[in-house]
């Protein structure tokens, strides 16, 4: 029958005995098994599907029948797949880090999180370095609201949390380490961010020490946080090539950290714009 492309199915007594097997009985279903087999081809339930570029399948995304193109709203709604109090657990763990935060993750990294988390540090980046900025001014001097602060904000934060990620899971590929997974690199770097939500506010502050010590805490916490979780990523290259990969890490954070003193919370900054406003210039919010 096996030829003919049927599995046969007989019923079998309590007793494991045949007994009198009627004909009437038997039961015959289409079966595969012998295409499959001289094809060389996986059986779909046991096949396992990566996860998104990386070696590992999220917990939402192993249903072999759920096809995802780039194209389709379903393929983008799997990277927002959490709820409120999940966000939340996350966020706890990134600024109180008890336990590796890939972990914590359980194989489902989201964007929710990273995406809202950078949003806010753009804005409050922009409120806080322009409060910042007007009480710097001189007392009978107009203050003109410039938004060039808000989009410095956007192209640096943006830029780091979207780039580096995708660089670093990059290089990973390149020196063949299996574990590497761009969606955790990006959910890795995206609530590394949460410090600097705080860190921003308190920066407002016109003191000029103070704002260096608010910076060099947030560098300082969220480093140490990329450390801990990158250091059993990159350790599955060789030693010397994960030990670059770690200072390459910690010096572009810095980096970052040096750009937000610089960029947001120094006298003068690059992307602050202060031309002489006329006093009929309508283009622009003034506040006296």
């Amino acid at each position: 029958m096996a030829n003919n492309g049927y599995d046969v199915v007989v019923d079998v007594d309590d007793e494991g005995d045949l007994g009198h097997t009627d004909l009437a009985d038997l039961e015959f279903h289409p079966s595969n098994y012998n295409q499959d087999q001289a094809s060389g081809k996986i059986p779909t339930s046991a096949s396992n599907t990566g996860g998104f570029f990386g070696g590992s399948s999220g917990s939402r995304g192993n249903d072999p029948n759920s096809k995802r193109f780039l194209w389709s709203m379903e393929f983008y709604a799997q990277f927002f797949d959490v709820d409120t109090n999940e966000v939340l657990k996350r966020c706890w763990a990134a600024l109180f880090p008890r336990a590796n935060f890939l972990d914590v993750l359980d194989d489902n990294p989201d964007l929710y999180g990273p995406f809202w988390i950078t949003t806010t540090v753009v804005l409050i980046l922009f409120l806080s370095s322009t409060i910042a900025q007007y009480f710097a001014r001189a007392k009978d001097e107009p203050y003109v609201y410039d938004f060039g602060l808000l989009s410095g904000a956007a192209g640096l934060m943006y830029g780091y949390t979207g780039v580096i990620p995708v660089a670093l899971w990059g290089v990973l590929k390149w020196y063949g380490s299996e574990s590497a997974n761009l969606l955790e690199c990006l959910a890795l770097y995206g609530y590394a961010n949460l410090i600097w939500v705080p860190v921003a506010i308190a920066s407002a502050s016109p003191i000029t020490i103070l704002n260096y010590i608010f910076v060099s805490i947030g560098f300082g916490v969220s480093a140490l946080f990329l450390f801990r979780n990158m250091l059993p990523v990159v350790s599955a290259t060789d030693a010397k090539t994960s030990k670059i990969l770690l200072i390459v890490i910690i010096a572009l954070h810095a980096g970052l950290a040096l750009a937000i003193k610089i960029l947001f919370f120094a006298h003068g900054s690059p992307v602050s714009k202060k031309p002489e406003a006329p006093a009929g210039d309508a283009g622009r919010l003034r506040f006296f």
